[in-house]
């Protein structure tokens, strides 16, 4: 009897963990290498992951009354994660452009919609922009910059207003990324 009343308890308490444990990850989530290898051979690198908990405590830091930090703090609201790998090496072609293909390919239709692409095959630079879209919103940005010295992986996950999206630039680890033709007085897409 002890038993049979054992398995009516666990039931219900089994049936109500299942759909956490199944729960999918959040649309825009990538899976992004552990680059532990690349991290060793690499001159600088930068590693965050920020989840929604982490979130809410980098946006307590900021200041309400200073309206960039406002708009950043409101910008975050919606997010569920930012997550950078940045690696910078000493010599050209360090690291296997494999590795940073592995993330690419995760980047496909319908999921994901790629906004922007920049090859330099003269200076070996590439850069693609993808938005994983979910009901006409912005579930998540996938910012890769590749050079011969340097790859960058930004990882946006959640709710975002593209339009305001440059509000994060140089914030919680996330580059400023110059993009060749954008206005910004980079004619030779090379960041000076």
């Amino acid at each position: 009897m002890k038993t049979f009343a054992k398995t009516w308890l666990i039931a219900p308490l089994a049936a109500l963990l299942t759909p956490v444990a199944l729960a999918a990850p959040p649309p825009g989530l990538l899976v992004l290498p552990e680059f532990d290898t690349l991290a060793k051979k690499a001159t600088e690198s930068v590693n965050i992951s920020l989840d929604p908990s982490l979130l809410g405590l980098a946006a307590s830091f900021l200041d309400s009354s200073e309206p960039q930090d406002a708009a950043t703090k409101q910008l975050i609201t919606g997010l569920r994660g930012i997550y950078v790998r940045s690696y910078t090496f000493d010599s050209d072609f360090a690291y296997p452009a494999q590795q940073v293909d592995v993330v690419r390919a995760q980047l496909s239709a319908p999921t994901w919609q790629r906004l922007v692409q920049t090859n330099s095959t003269k200076d070996h630079t590439r850069v693609d922009i993808y938005v994983c879209a979910d009901r006409g919103v912005a579930q998540g940005l996938v910012i890769i910059a590749s050079e011969p010295r340097q790859f960058t992986i930004v990882n946006i996950v959640g709710a975002i207003d593209l339009a305001k999206l440059h509000q994060l630039e140089g914030k919680f680890g996330i580059p400023k990324v110059a993009v060749p033709g954008d206005g910004d007085g980079d004619k030779d897409g090379k960041g000076r």
